[in-house]
């Protein structure tokens, strides 16, 4: 029997929370390192997983046992090149996020360490569950931490960011809970595997009712235009560790759910609403763009920076073209990556000078060289320039939309290039305000440049972004046959 890779990666996160929480509350710094000692190791048993994953398609590392049979519903947890790199993506940033967070966490740190401890292990749950039953309670399970994470150690107005972002999360798993329960009468077969589920074709007009509950679920998480309006509050006040685990991993779940769930269960369905959510993804890349051109706070134009990227990530995902899929699957790394290091970035300069206002800022070129260098770079990660790891998704995403049979693409693909435009203005224009120019305030002169610890933080991001745009056949190359095989199967079974 081979180890349990990824059961072990659900459990070590929960065994770190209950390390954490007996250890006596005055021990703040033994709690940190504890925390931060059971992420490290997640991560590194990700890591020897990865080292024994094979590009091929089907599930690997697979684990299934009976839970509750009498209703069909079974532990069962596998990856394949669709999740192995989400999985890696999370148990890569939440060490990265506990460490950013050392000091600026003053208050319950006990807590806030459990609270992230058993987010990670929510996480990685839902990239992993191969039962909807199962998918549905680490889906749930883990937004309870982050309403935690936003409404206790979140900014002023952290508590109405905390109740936004948990009603509009769980009225979109509320349909998803119905819908399951309707697929689960109306198969006939007693059973919440996935595989089962997707082996069984579902009445066309019913798949239409319940894809519809499925995409509006994942549409929120994503979150698509006009599902986007929690993203900002979350963002602007939750703390740096929420912001940066928020935009860099738990937004990817909604994409993911399309292409683990929503298309495999409900094809014929899915070709039915592909325009539709192919034009609300370019309405929101424009749309986002737009936003991010006027913002004033520095930390709510990079949250809106991010309805434009998933943008680019759900025309992929409508497109259902092999080489549109895999730039969408490699653009949610991208996007975790590029976005997880600006929101650490911005934490950086409100621990600082406890302010978003970018006009607070300017010159800080010449007070914090190194900072200003990492920024720059970060925020050529996020434009796509060539080189760079964004440059790949996109460029992977609008040549395989441009011959999607669903849609209009090369109209789809004219309107999104602008979106690819109007990021390098809103980035840029955000560059020229903060780091070049005169230092026009005083309290700007006397900040100091990148510690150790940020360092830390923020050097494995930037070297993994240029990494990323320079090796991307390494991902992609295990990305692919998983991508090929769901692509085959939805168009034989959606005609």
């Amino acid at each position: 029997m081979s180890f349990p890779f990824l059961t072990a990666l659900v459990l070590l996160p929960v065994a770190g929370a209950l390390a954490v929480a007996l250890v006596p509350r005055r021990a703040e710094r033994t709690q940190k390192l504890l925390a931060l000692a059971f992420t490290t190791a997640a991560f590194a048993l990700s890591l020897v997983m990865l080292s024994g994953f094979q590009s091929r398609a089907g599930m690997q590392f697979e684990a299934s046992r009976p839970w509750i049979p009498a209703y069909g519903i079974s532990y069962h947890v596998g990856v394949d090149g669709l999740s192995v790199w989400l999985v890696i993506l999370t148990t890569f940033l939440t060490p990265l996020a506990l460490l950013g967070s050392w000091s600026s966490i003053h208050e319950r740190v006990r807590e806030f360490n459990i609270f992230m401890l058993l987010l990670e292990a929510g996480m990685v749950g839902v990239f992993v569950a191969l039962d909807l039953f199962l998918f549905y309670i680490f889906w749930e399970a883990m937004l309870i931490p982050m309403y935690f994470l936003i409404g206790i150690w979140g900014h002023e107005r952290r508590i109405y960011a905390a109740i936004k972002f948990f009603i509009y999360t769980f009225a979109g798993s509320a349909l998803m809970m119905v819908a399951f329960i309707v697929l689960y009468r109306a198969a006939g077969l007693r059973s919440f595997d996935l595989a089962v589920l997707a082996s069984q074709p579902v009445n066309p007009g019913l798949q239409m009712w319940l894809f519809a509950a499925f995409a509006l679920a994942f549409a929120v998480k994503v979150p698509m235009f006009p599902f986007h309006t929690w993203l900002p509050d979350a963002h602007v006040e939750a703390p740096t560790a929420g912001s940066v685990l928020l935009a860099g991993v738990l937004l990817k779940m909604g994409t993911y759910g399309f292409l683990r769930l929503a298309l495999p269960l409900f094809p014929v369905a899915a070709v039915r609403f592909a325009p539709l959510i192919a034009v609300l993804a370019v309405i929101g890349i424009l749309y986002g763009a737009l936003v991010s051109l006027v913002q004033p706070n520095l930390k709510k134009l990079v949250a809106y920076s991010s309805v434009a990227h998933l943008g680019f990530v759900m025309l992929g995902v409508a497109a259902m073209t092999t080489t549109a899929v895999v730039g969408a699957v490699y653009q949610m790394l991208n996007h975790g990556i590029s976005t997880g290091a600006l929101f650490f970035l911005v934490g950086m300069l409100h621990d600082r000078r406890h302010t978003f206002l970018i006009s607070e800022y300017g010159g800080l070129k010449a007070v914090m060289p190194w900072f200003s260098a990492v920024f720059l770079l970060v925020c050529f990660s996020s434009i796509a320039v060539p080189g760079f790891n964004g440059f790949i998704g996109e460029f992977l995403i609008l040549l395989g939309s441009w011959t999607t049979p669903y849609a209009r693409g090369p109209v789809l693909v004219t309107a999104a290039s602008i979106g690819v435009i109007l990021a390098a203005g809103y980035i840029l224009w955000m560059v020229q305000r903060v780091l070049y120019g005169e230092v026009t305030n005083p309290e700007n002169q006397r900040l100091r440049d990148l510690s150790v610890r940020e360092a830390a933080v923020i050097v494995p991001l930037v070297a993994l972004a240029l990494f990323m745009g320079i090796a991307s056949p390494l991902f992609t190359h295990t990305i692919e046959p998983s991508v090929a095989a769901l692509v085959t199967q939805f168009h034989a079974a959606g005609r």
